[in-house]
């Protein structure tokens, strides 16, 4: 219970007590030898029937926790209808224990018209269960200006669900109360982040949730994908008890500012006033803004106040920042202090430092803070070192407690083994609780079986989350049933998204559409491209063989040799049996056959019938008849049609000059 002095009485005439809690601030210091004398002149005007002198006299007793000195002068003045005194006389009695005594005192001052008295006669009934009484004696409190009483009131009917209690909440805030702007803060952010789902069609979880920090490892499997985090950022929720007095902002409500800036302000002004969870809470916020440096502070407040989430926050930024060092220094501090979500940092940092046993000894530890990713974690791990077994148990664990990626996770791991009944329901599971890489790899599954159409509908439920494999199998179904609008539209989503197959498709897709451009000498530069080529270099920069053929084409086609010449070889060297021979046309037309001969081998070996024609031709005009019977047989075989049929000719007339 929280000392209830009559501060309009007592901050001006002196009696106040030694409070606890919010009010402790409020009391002034007073060196030792001025109390001294001060008590002195109290005890004499006292004993010479002071009322005013007693009272303050008992107040500053009271603060100095002597309760034997304090009480008999509280009672005289009390007597006397000194109504701090009264007050001060039901804090003395409640310290003792007799809180139905302090009650009956504290009523008295309340009746007199002590605010303070009030608010202690309203958390006394509360306390009680009488929540009839309890109202009554804290609005009493409130609607005379009394901090305290407003924001236990605004306490007391948020409890019970009344519309009221942000009215009340807002008046303590406004006042100076930090767990009052704090609250008001909070009720802010949930009706921003409630507007914002019914904006978005969805209801979703308003609190600051776990956002993704750490990579982990992925599962492997033919085409299956496995994603979930080894670490994760904490956001508080939970809000605690207290209060400061000052002046605050006016609320911005009804003037235009939006709930969520309205609810940094109040953030601000808590943490400004040493509430540690609001500092917290606006360090996320404006990392989520990227104002990173300020956050930083924040987060430092917050973790020097005590606040574990915040010194885990702080370990991320800091790990994001490349200062590792420092990160582990304050995950130490987070997880020694039962943060799971740092335990599990600290673990993933060992782990990548090669340390896999501190690891799982920090993976455990966050499983034994009540972090089910610990044991997701456990089970990652366990897969790396290729304990199977145990890494199978651990996604079980965590799967059953509803974790979607140790779902995912168990399932490539079933399936790994063969287990295509045991791994279908656990997919299912994670796709049903949200997980995009499951639902993907239940169409990968659908698809191995021939259900196109059920294979397909997990393509799209996972595309529409924003993941890239599946948008390109959506993509390339719409081309396949003739929907090309709406495949160009999911294949610049997994373009975008940094598919090299999708932009190579995509750029397909554009190129199919545009005029034939007009033919330009080799050696003449032209330097106009179009979309297509933009994508179609986008996926050859990435790596695909195809489009690195095709963007080779298009320069030839424009007459820049030397680019062409880059695009085919890079391609060649990758294993394109188009590139090389595209390559070996280039080289031959600038003199360069012998070169050429060498790409063209390579590519008539892997399989390309044109450079085995080719490489027969070169043979049979250097006098090499066997050798251009060789590869022309070659060619008949590779095909095509023509190619073949061309070779044939040129077998049959090279064996007839080998027998002539």
């Amino acid at each position: 219970m929280d000392v209830m002095g009559d501060k309009a009485t007592l901050f001006e005439t002196g009696r106040f007590v030694q409070p606890s809690g919010e009010e402790a601030e409020a009391v002034p210091d007073v060196d030792e030898t001025g109390e001294a004398a001060e008590e002195v002149r109290l005890r004499l005007a006292a004993d010479a029937g002071d009322v005013e002198a007693a009272s303050v006299l008992g107040a500053l007793l009271l603060r100095r926790a002597d309760l034997d000195g304090a009480e008999p002068h509280l009672r005289a003045a009390t007597a006397a209808g000194d109504r701090a005194a009264a007050n001060n006389l039901g804090v003395l009695l409640h310290q003792r224990g007799y809180a139905d005594e302090a009650a009956g005192w504290w009523r008295i001052a309340a009746v007199a018209g002590s605010a303070a008295a009030a608010h202690a006669l309203g958390r006394h009934h509360r306390e009680r269960g009488d929540e009839p009484a309890a109202e009554y004696w804290l609005r009493q409190s409130a609607e005379q200006g009394h901090v305290l009483g407003a924001y236990a009131l605004a306490d007391l009917m948020e409890h019970r669900g009344d519309d009221g209690a942000e009215q009340w909440m807002r008046v303590a805030a406004e006042r100076g109360h930090r767990e009052a702007a704090y609250r008001l803060a909070r009720a802010l952010d949930r009706r921003a982040a409630e507007r914002g789902a019914l904006e978005r069609g969805a209801v979703e979880d308003t609190e600051p949730g776990r956002a993704g920090r750490t990579p982990g490892t992925p599962g492997a499997g033919p085409g299956a994908t496995g994603a979930a985090d080894r670490t994760t950022a904490a956001r508080p929720t939970d809000a605690g008890g207290d209060a400061v007095r000052g002046a605050g902002p006016r609320s911005a409500t009804g003037l235009g500012v939006p709930p969520a800036e309205e609810a940094e302000q109040w953030y601000r002004q808590a943490a400004a006033r040493g509430h540690r969870r609001a500092a917290l809470h606006l360090g996320a916020i404006l990392e989520r803004r990227g104002e990173l440096k300020e956050a930083g502070r924040w987060y430092l407040t917050s973790a020097k106040d005590g606040e574990a989430r915040a010194a885990c926050a702080l370990g991320f930024l800091l790990r994001d920042a490349g200062d590792t060092e420092n990160a582990a220094v304050w995950w130490l501090r987070a997880a020694q202090d039962g943060d799971g979500n740092a335990a599990n940092a600290l673990g993933a940092l060992h782990a990548e430092r090669g340390q896999p046993q501190t690891a799982e000894r920090w993976y455990r530890a966050a499983l034994d803070a009540g972090d089910v990713n610990g044991a997701y974690n456990l089970g990652l791990l366990c897969a790396e070192q290729g304990r199977t077994t145990q890494a199978e148990q651990w996604y079980r664990h965590a799967a059953y407690a509803g974790h979607r990626e140790a779902a995912n996770a168990l399932a490539i791991l079933l399936l790994q083994g063969g287990d295509t009944t045991g791994a279908e329901p656990w997919f299912s599971k994670a796709a049903e609780a949200g997980s995009v890489d499951a639902a993907f790899n239940l169409g990968i599954l659908y698809a191995g079986r021939g259900e196109d159409a059920a294979a397909l509908r997990w393509y799209e439920r996972a595309a529409a989350a924003g993941h890239t494999e599946a948008a390109l199998q959506v993509g390339i179904a719409r081309l396949r049933d003739g929907d090309e609008q709406d495949a160009e539209l999911h294949l610049r989503c997994a373009a975008g998204g940094g598919s090299a197959e999708a932009a190579y498709r995509l750029a397909t897709v554009l190129d199919a559409r545009r005029p034939r451009p007009s033919a330009h000498e080799l050696g003449e530069v032209v330097h106009e491209k179009t979309e297509c080529e933009e994508w179609y270099e986008r996926a050859a920069s990435q790596g695909h063989r195809r489009a690195q053929v095709r963007v080779g084409m298009l320069a030839a086609a424009r007459g820049d040799v030397v680019e062409a010449a880059r695009w085919y070889r890079l391609a060649a060297e990758a294993g394109s049996r188009n590139g090389a021979f595209n390559l070996g046309l280039l080289l031959v037309r600038e003199g360069s056959e012998p070169e050429a001969v060498v790409w063209w081998t390579r590519a008539a070996q892997e399989g390309h019938g044109r450079a085995a024609l080719r490489l027969a031709l070169v043979y049979a005009r250097r006098g090499e008849l066997d050798e251009g019977q060789r590869w022309a047989d070659r060619a008949v075989t590779l095909g095509p049609a023509e190619v073949a049929e061309r070779a044939a000719r040129l077998r049959d007339a090279l064996r007839q000059e080998l027998t002539a």
